[in-house]
């Protein structure tokens, strides 16, 4: 899953990000309210945001605010060391998914994560399906002719699989996989893309999938049956 972080607090921000990807997300960190804005509304797709009220330029409850009358109901998580009551219920009633307090414990800012987005995934379909193979949306398991039970994916793998099968027969460039799972700021090289290609070409042939992930020279990838 790929969230969007916005906290000023510098060190805070890249211990966060340091658990967060530990625990398979990917992560494009900001530093200010206007930063946040600019990557929500012209960065492409999150899947959770966690936002920092009191940030310099722009606060996050402005954030927020205009996120949502815009239509953009990406699951929000506030991140404040303000606590009142008043506060919280602000947040709330202008959109806010839930909301947390400093200090908090990072085991318990993981599972509201695992919470906000469950919740986004419950109102669309759990498990995606395309030709003989399965994947479930809250397990990562991948199911084919050859294995019922299922293989796990690596957050990764399951991110990129996710993408070509919500998109059947659809080519999708190597860029858009980078910015969608890797982020913006990511140090990787695009070649890493053809990596986890290959890793999701060999668990489909591991589960007897006829489905084959297709590259079309100098454009991207696809998703395909193999009769098509």
């Amino acid at each position: 899953m790929r969230l969007l972080l916005a906290e000023d607090e510098e060190d805070l921000s890249r211990a966060l990000v340091m658990v967060l990807k530990h625990n398979n997300y990917s992560v494009d960190a900001v530093y200010d309210g206007a930063e946040a804005l600019d990557y929500l509304e012209n960065g492409g797709n999150y899947d959770g945001v966690i936002l920092d009220i009191m940030m310099p330029k722009m606060d996050g409850i402005t954030v927020l605010k205009t996120i949502r009358r815009h239509g953009n109901s990406v699951p929000v998580l506030l991140l404040t060391a303000k606590a009142e009551i008043d506060d919280r219920v602000e947040g709330l009633d202008s959109g806010a998914d839930d909301y947390l307090p400093k200090p908090f414990s990072m085991k318990e800012l993981l599972a509201r994560i695992r919470a906000m987005t469950r919740r986004q995934t419950d109102t669309t379909d759990n498990v995606l399906t395309f030709g003989d193979i399965a994947l479930n949306r809250s397990t990562y398991q991948l199911t084919g002719p050859e294995n019922p039970e299922g293989i796990r994916l690596a957050g990764k793998e399951y991110q990129m699989l996710e993408m070509l099968m919500s998109n059947p027969g659809q080519v999708i460039c190597p860029d858009l996989f980078m910015d969608k799972i890797w982020g913006y700021d990511s140090e990787a090289e695009q070649n890493v893309v053809w990596v986890y290609i290959s890793y999701l070409r060999k668990k489909l042939t591991s589960i007897g999938s006829q489905v084959k992930i297709r590259a079309a020279r100098g454009l991207g990838y696809s998703l395909e049956k193999d009769n098509a």
